[in-house]
């Protein structure tokens, strides 16, 4: 038999599902996709630079920082996770003194990053919001049937 998870295991039926911070998810997808471009990024460096660098620092930095972006969207939903990301923004801009171009796509990603959680902190503020107007209609109108009739 599969082992249950803690949230599988608390369930019970009407439990109302837990909805996921849209925030986490826009900055998880800004990360995953930072992800790839580090990657990539690496690969050009490690393929014009690598008789100037060294080959295999080229490749463990390179592939440590996408690996990093990949793990840090675990930790979104911690106080410290939203920093983290900052901190890689910095990072990627930073790969742009390897390679030139990277200051450009650093920025623009940075962007991507911050309009990310801007937004999805505001969704995440109206949904809440909306959530806490839903319950106190039902609260209010619990005595009533479908149809408009009060429920004996």
């Amino acid at each position: 038999m599969a082992k249950l998870t803690k949230a599988q295991r608390e369930w019970r039926p009407g439990m109302p599902k837990k909805r996921r911070s849209t925030k986490v998810m826009f900055a998880s997808t800004v990360l995953l996709l930072e992800a790839f471009v580090a990657f990539f990024a690496t690969l050009v460096v490690f393929g014009f630079k690598r008789n100037e660098l060294n080959p295999a620092l080229i490749l463990t930095v390179g592939i440590a920082v996408a690996v990093i972006m990949v793990v840090a969207c675990a930790f979104l939903s911690k106080p410290w996770g939203v920093a983290l990301g900052w901190l890689l923004q910095v990072v990627l801009i930073l790969t742009g003194f390897v390679e030139p171009m990277m200051f450009v796509v650093g920025v623009l990603f940075a962007v991507a990053w911050w309009y990310g959680i801007r937004t999805g902190i505001r969704i995440d503020t109206e949904n809440a919001q909306r959530e806490r107007e839903q319950a106190a209609w039902d609260a209010e109108h619990r005595d009533v049937a479908p149809g408009g009739t009060a429920a004996s």
